[in-house]
């Protein structure tokens, strides 16, 4: 059984959105005999420019495939890049994405391509991921769509979504598994010298990265001290005093540096806490990780998890420690 995919990119698509899944994809037939996937790349314009300066040889142009093909497409994935903004005013592609909808068996996006999915009205009322410099503008341009900000991947029916670069291979190897099976995607993963396959609730990045766009700003001292101290009183006065600063005056500086509101910061960077614990301490019981993280209680740093990585506390140390 060979399952047909079809990788769609644009200009300045971004190589490793189609280079990535097309490696894992094509890694498969190397382990199982008689079964693995047939991809081709497709364009709706001849050759792909790249942001990386490559430019690419599709071996497809849209216009060829007539809807009546559609049936012979397993999986159609859209690649992503700096130029999906730009893509989502191609008529054609877009018309192209919506009629393959309901005809090919799985739909997936790496990265900005969740833009052209959501263009396409295909994300209205589902849950989905991009990069996570992105998502405020797929919120803004897409508000029906229900992003889920720091996803590595997210699987909603058959439309699949990812973050960018790399999650991209998180992306096929977890189609992989859902394919072929767990030992087959363990496979490739290690031939491919991947640390692990990353199931979709893992975050993009940590607090600490958040933490770092305030080096040096005003906020500096009072986030090194949420980060060093989960334990203190971290509340809107007492960080505003450490400051000097007026409580209004605290939370707009907070947010003007990190993005974020100081409430969501903590509530992360106890999340982070809260997941390092459950990954190298199988023994540690919940109520002692929630108690050393600064959560209130154990119902606290559920909710906590839920937010941020759209798992258990539980869930979540079956899947990494």
């Amino acid at each position: 059984m060979y399952l047909k995919v079809l990788i769609v990119a644009f200009p300045k698509a971004q190589v490793l959105d189609i280079a990535g899944p097309l490696e894992v994809f094509n890694r498969v037939a190397a382990l199982r005999v008689g079964q693995g996937y047939r991809v081709q790349l497709a364009s709706r314009a001849g050759a792909i420019p790249t942001t990386s300066g490559l430019t690419l040889e599709p071996a497809r142009r849209l216009r060829d495939i007539r809807p009546g093909a559609f049936n012979g497409i397993d999986t159609l994935m859209v690649a992503g890049g700096a130029g999906a903004i730009e893509a989502c005013a191609d008529a054609a592609l877009i018309k192209f994405v919506q009629q393959a909808a309901g005809k090919v068996r799985r739909i997936a996006a790496v990265c900005t391509g969740s833009f052209i999915l959501a263009h396409a009205g295909l994300l209205d009322g589902r849950r989905a991921a991009t990069h996570w410099s992105h998502m405020a503008e797929l919120r803004t341009r897409y508000p029906s769509v229900r992003a889920e900000e720091d996803a590595i991947y997210v699987r909603d029916g058959e439309i699949w979504t990812s973050a960018g670069v790399t999650a991209g291979i998180d992306l096929a190897l977890a189609m992989v598994r859902a394919d072929f099976g767990r030992d087959t995607a363990l496979a490739i993963a290690r031939d491919l010298v991947m640390f692990m396959i990353r199931p979709g609730g893992q975050a993009q990045f940590s607090s600490h990265l958040i933490a770092s766009r305030c080096e040096g700003g005003r906020t500096a001292k009072a986030v090194a001290h949420i980060l060093n101290d989960l334990g203190a009183n971290l509340s809107i006065p007492s960080l505003a005093a450490m400051l000097a600063m007026s409580e209004r005056t605290f939370l707009r500086v907070f947010k003007a540096e990190l993005g974020i509101t100081p409430a969501v910061f903590i509530d992360r960077v106890r999340t982070d806490a809260a997941r390092r614990m459950l990954e190298t301490d199988r023994c540690a019981l919940a109520k002692t990780v929630a108690a050393a993280c600064g959560f209130r209680d154990e119902e606290s740093m559920r909710r906590a998890f839920a937010r941020h990585l759209n798992v258990t506390p539980s869930q979540y140390r079956a899947r990494f420690s």
